[in-house]
């Protein structure tokens, strides 16, 4: 099957997370993805760890479906290859250190030139422009620079999320960002840059905690697993010790709460949880009598009980549970991918599925896998690319 992307070419100069993230997804859709890694070394993630057969947890994840080139920007040759591969390219992913694709010649300005219909993608710490433009930032720094470290954590200290949620955020915009230039080039000819931030990405998703520390004259406690307007909502421990979080929306779970689960249906009556914002106001007096009353209750009782009562609740999974939850193996969302070496790894499926269209999974490339297929391809001659290989730029 023709997948929506095929026949788009998109080279990347990447590393690490956030636009390997979004080249990932394009390959994902069917685009020919030529990830350009430094000779020998590759892409820095690859060391990042070695648990997944050898390889790296975040590379695996990152990197499937796309074929790997080595070239040595630094030596003209190289840059001579990559302006080869330019030329027959739809999108140009770039996420070097602030600066260095200006220092190249491979600025988009520059690089579009002479090629109007390639489409730039420039993904920063905190935008090409502004007085930030040329420091370095990696996920936490950003994290702590848009305030998500101050909203994370509980009341006695503050904690990175678990995930690289601003190269995540910046992937995502970078993705969108290319299909949406892809889309305008195709019905009006007309070939926009793309910019993304890990800055700019990440305080858009700080939109709700932003609104309201500026309009309510403070920002949202940090509460653990607690949210900063709804009560109850949390996490709450239960008979056996295992951990039960669930959340009360509106009225009607309200009064249901009490009535079906509390068992002390006058609380719907109390002034001091009348409103959803009393039950904020009174949220350590609440939390005591949820607290108390799951106490005496096993977890598995505890979300039969709220689930038969119309509260959405869940367990409080680790890592392990979630890899064997009942929805990922009973939508079949595992498939295997291979990695370098001849192992196997179970990769999920992308999360956005597109009816009667199969996703891509192809394999996770070696450091230069393809160099030579790819220099073949741009006409170069076995002594050729054997000579390049001799002085290193391959």
């Amino acid at each position: 099957m023709r997948l929506p992307l095929t026949g788009v070419t998109v080279v990347s100069l990447e590393q690490a997370v956030a636009a390997p993230y979004a080249t990932r997804q394009l390959a994902d859709l069917g685009a020919r993805v030529i990830k350009v890694e430094r000779p020998g070394e590759g892409d820095f993630a690859r060391r990042y760890d070695t648990t997944v057969h050898g390889h790296s947890s975040y590379f695996v994840w990152l990197n499937r479906s796309k074929e790997s080139l080595t070239l040595d920007l630094k030596d003209p040759r190289g840059r001579e290859v990559l302006h080869g591969l330019l030329d027959g390219a739809d999108v140009f992913v770039a996420n070097l250190a602030p600066g260095a694709a200006e220092r190249l010649g491979l600025g988009p300005d520059t690089v579009t030139e002479h090629r109007p219909r390639l489409i730039t993608c420039t993904v920063s710490g905190y935008g090409g422009t502004g007085p930030w433009a040329d420091r370095k930032a990696y996920d936490l720094l950003v994290q702590c620079q848009t305030g998500l470290v101050s909203l994370t954590g509980t009341p006695e200290a503050t904690a990175r999320t678990g995930i690289s949620v601003a190269d995540i955020a910046a992937g995502m915009y970078a993705y969108s960002g290319v299909l949406t230039a892809l889309y305008t080039r195709a019905t009006t000819g007309t070939a926009h840059p793309v910019e993304v931030s890990l800055f700019e990405a990440l305080a858009e998703w700080m939109g709700q905690p932003a609104y309201y520390t500026r309009y309510g004259g403070t920002q949202p406690p940090r509460l653990g697993t607690r949210h900063a307007t709804i009560a109850p909502y949390g996490a709450y421990r239960a008979a056996d010790g295992q951990e039960v979080l669930f959340s009360v929306q509106n009225e009607r779970e309200w009064a249901a709460l009490c009535a079906e689960f509390l068992g002390r249906p006058e609380l719907t009556g109390d002034p001091r949880f009348a409103t959803g914002s009393d039950r904020v106001a009174h949220r350590a007096e609440l939390d005591a009598i949820v607290a108390a009353r799951c106490a005496r209750s096993r977890a598995g009782e505890i979300l039969t009980g709220l689930r038969a009562i119309g509260v959405a609740c869940a367990g409080v999974n680790d890592v392990a549970a979630f890899l064997d939850h009942p929805v990922l193996s009973g939508r079949d969302r595992w498939r295997e991918v291979a990695v370098p070496g001849g192992a196997v790894v179970e990769a999920l499926l992308p999360p956005a599925d597109l009816g009667g269209v199969p996703a891509r999974m192809d394999p996770v490339p070696a450091v230069g896998e393809h160099t030579e297929a790819i220099l073949a391809e741009l006409g170069r001659s076995p002594a050729e690319i054997a000579a390049l290989r001799a002085d290193g730029v391959i």
